[in-house]
């Protein structure tokens, strides 16, 4: 397993952040597949709590930047702007740039599978240390944090430079063709609790559109609205 203290030390010069508990940051790195394999080890708590509570914080934090930011955006395009913002690519974004892959105390064998390279891996680390940040320091610590590392990404998303929401993208698209809902379904899951593969299913009137799979649920659900986009659109030029 990678030495991972070095990492972490330059994480904690990186964020200039007076911790006040530190076992909170070491918490956030702390992945579940580590301690899958060390369960006898000091560590019996993984970051997943501190994700949930990162992403709410996220969610709080970016919902207000753009009210403030954009008073002339309405409703669907503020929400649009902000799914863009917190999905997951674009949160794997700013975790590759803290270098929160090597700081992580991870399993050998996610590590040997590419695991602190999973863009699913990274995203909820990002989550987690914003978690950690805002138990330890408020919100106000937390936002700045937030919004340095996510600024960059709000600009090129405006400028069209990220990709794509597809989830979005197919909401919109059959919103101008039905009033009724879009709906993902978990449709299997494989693997041990560390390494999951989600199949996901978007349906439409009990119709599946389409399928997709990833090592997170979010990330299986783009690829089935993905999946469903495509074969709409080719369908709708077909009949042309």
């Amino acid at each position: 397993m990678l030495n991972n203290r070095a990492a972490i030390d330059a994480l904690k010069q990186e964020l200039r952040i007076p911790w006040r508990d530190e076992s909170l940051l070491e918490l956030a790195m702390t992945h579940s597949s580590y301690n899958y394999e060390n369960r006898e080890g000091r560590r019996q708590e993984s970051n997943q709590r501190l994700e949930f509570l990162g992403d709410a914080v996220l969610e709080l934090i970016i919902s207000e930047h753009l009210y403030n930011s954009f008073p002339l955006f309405s409703e669907g395009e503020l929400t649009k702007l902000r799914a863009a913002i917190v999905c997951e690519p674009s949160l794997a974004r700013v975790a590759r740039q803290l270098n929160l892959g090597a700081c992580l105390y991870m399993g050998k064998g996610e590590e040997k599978t590419g695991g602190r390279e999973r863009p699913s891996i990274l995203a909820d680390a990002f989550e987690s240390l914003l978690g950690a940040v805002f138990l330890d320091q408020g919100l106000p610590v937390a936002r700045r944090l937030a919004l340095d590392y996510l600024q960059p990404l709000l600009e090129d998303i405006l400028a069209g430079r990220l990709d794509r929401d597809y989830k979005t993208e197919l909401q919109e698209y059959m919103q101008k063709r039905s009033s009724d809902p879009l709906n993902y379904v978990i449709l299997h899951e494989a693997g041990p609790d560390h390494d999951k593969t989600f199949t996901a299913g978007v349906m439409h009137c009990g119709r599946e559109l389409g399928r997709g799979q990833g090592h997170s649920k979010k990330e299986a659900e783009q690829q089935a609205a993905r999946t469903a986009l495509e074969k709409l659109i080719s369908s709708s030029r077909g009949e042309r």
